[in-house]
């Protein structure tokens, strides 16, 4: 993976002049320290703001024609370390705002990949009639709630050696493409570039089987900020890195 800052503005006139990413993967970051500088009370509004910003986001991605995104919401370490406060006010939003924003787009269909027994019963039906109620639809969001790396890759292993317990499957060639097909998401698993805001140089856990390959932009905006210009820098940036002659993805 290879990471860069956000590119200079000029860049973006050269957005969609090479071949987009297929899967845009979006650690949202920068919610509270936003809201601190905002000069709102309760650093917590920024995480509201940022709810309401993922319908934005996942509009512009449609207009770019991108109909694969992956968004980090919530880790299980977040759920287990932060203060109750805090995260019952999350679970507030991912009830109600997160769930109609993607109900809203009607173009996402939802997954989620996670630990949904960490969150409220309320949460977790919210959530499933999303998914109920977005099946079928052209374009596939998958958001990390409850969400634990480790945990992921270790159920796709238990799952793929359920279908085949024996040992041959681990002397199989296929066993790293069973592997991909039993992570949850959509049908295009691997993410092709990875935004994270607020400046932070670090994946956090972010699907590392996915994104393996994926290039890396760092945006120095704070998640609530981040505009669809902004947009446009990281896939210009991520034109500029990967080198035309690589065959395009099927």
């Amino acid at each position: 993976m290879k990471t860069r800052h956000g590119a200079e503005p000029d860049d973006a006139a050269e957005c969609r002049t090479g071949v987009a990413p297929r899967h845009v993967g979006l650690i949202m970051d920068g919610n509270r320290r936003w809201a601190r500088a905002a000069g709102y009370a309760s650093p917590s509004i920024g995480h509201k703001i940022g709810a309401d910003h993922l319908g934005d986001f996942l509009d512009w991605l449609h207009a770019r024609g991108i109909d694969h995104a992956s968004v980090y919401v919530l880790s299980a370490d977040n759920i287990r370390k932060r203060e109750s406060a805090e995260v019952n006010y999350l679970f507030e939003l991912i009830r109600t705002v997160v769930p109609m924003k993607v109900q809203n787009s009607r173009r996402w269909q939802l997954h989620i990949a996670g630990d949904l027994e960490l969150l409220p019963s309320t949460c977790r039906d919210a959530l499933r009639d999303a998914q109920s109620a977005t099946a079928g639809r052209s374009g596939h969001l998958t958001l990390a709630i409850g969400y634990d790396p480790k945990h992921e890759v270790a159920q796709a292993v238990r799952q793929v050696l359920r279908k085949s317990p024996s040992t041959e499957v681990l002397e199989s060639d296929h066993l790293t493409a069973a592997i991909t097909a039993a992570m949850p998401g959509g049908p295009v698993k691997d993410i092709d570039l990875v935004i994270r805001t607020s400046g932070e140089q670090r994946m956090s856990g972010f699907f590392p089987w996915q994104s393996q390959h994926a290039e890396i932009h760092v945006s120095k905006k704070m998640w609530p900020a981040f505009t669809e210009h902004d947009l446009d820098l990281a896939i210009s940036d991520y034109q500029a890195r990967t080198t035309r002659s690589e065959p395009a993805r099927s």
